[in-house]
């Protein structure tokens, strides 16, 4: 179970959160004692362990200054179970933003430190952080790739298509909704490779392969600025890597050039 911690004058590495931004020491996810970053020791909660060393998590509106605070995805370079626990911190500072009060009675919720869940005061119901699960998908034909680009991405970046569950349907519905809503395309062969916790705010990206059916590209523009097939060999500026989308999307290359080169022997 994890708890308030009693150790946290040790070395650590620290999770100083605002929103999905954390507050980093020289460009990097601070490490060491509570001291030698000015810390609230006694605000810290432990949410984990990496490599045998605690990773603290501790709210901005806990310290007595105000930080610079930098975008979490700053961090996906970093070790995937360190990134997973520091993604667990940033759900973590939400919940305790977004659920101040209980949604069963209205009263009054605080953090509970030993469940690390939000409980009414009134009622005494936990409320344990929500997670959203949204799906991501490589969608291929032949040697091409399908990938859009969001209305929300800037600097011409491109992406495979990806959106949230809806009640009442199938993960790999899920993915044939979303890719023919947003492109007009219809998939087949749709196969589970992997997920990632992606806290903007508290989701978790469950990722799919899928192969072209039928359609031609019609992009849905109050989601997507464009869309369009390219060739493995020949793509735009993509997802950066760390993200679940450009292994997608390096797993969908890695595919045809392996057929590619079976294919001349």
């Amino acid at each position: 179970m994890l708890k308030k911690s009693e150790d946290a004058i040790h070395p650590a590495y620290w999770c100083i959160v605002s929103g999905s931004e954390l507050w980093l020491h020289d460009g990097v996810l601070p490490y060491g004692p509570a001291e030698a970053f000015s810390l609230p020791a006694s605000e810290a909660v432990k949410i984990g362990e990496f490599e045998g060393t605690p990773v603290m998590w501790i709210n901005d509106a806990n310290l007595d200054d105000q930080r610079t605070m930098t975008s979490l995805r700053e961090l996906l370079s970093l070790p995937e179970a360190l990134f997973c626990l520091v993604s667990k911190a940033v759900q973590y500072g939400h919940m305790t933003q977004t659920m101040r009060f209980c949604p069963q009675c209205g009263g009054r919720a605080h953090l509970n430190h030993n469940q690390l869940a939000m409980q009414c005061q009134d009622c005494r119901t936990l409320h344990y952080p929500r997670i959203f699960p949204c799906i991501i998908v490589a969608v291929r034909k032949g040697n091409e790739i399908l990938l859009a680009q969001h209305q929300r991405h800037a600097g011409g970046m491109y992406t495979v298509i990806a959106g949230f569950l809806e009640v009442g349907e199938t993960l790999e519905t899920c993915v044939a909704r979303e890719v023919y809503e947003e492109t007009g395309i219809k998939v087949n062969n749709i196969r589970y490779v992997g997920s990632q916790p992606w806290a903007f705010p508290s989701s978790m990206m469950m990722a799919f392969l899928a192969d072209y059916e039928s359609g031609d590209v019609k992009p849905d523009y109050h989601e997507l600025k464009d869309a369009q097939w390219f060739d493995t060999s020949k793509l735009p500026l993509v997802a950066p890597k760390g993200t679940i989308a450009r292994a997608l999307i390096e797993e969908t290359v890695t595919q045809v050039s392996i057929e590619k080169n079976a294919a001349r022997k």
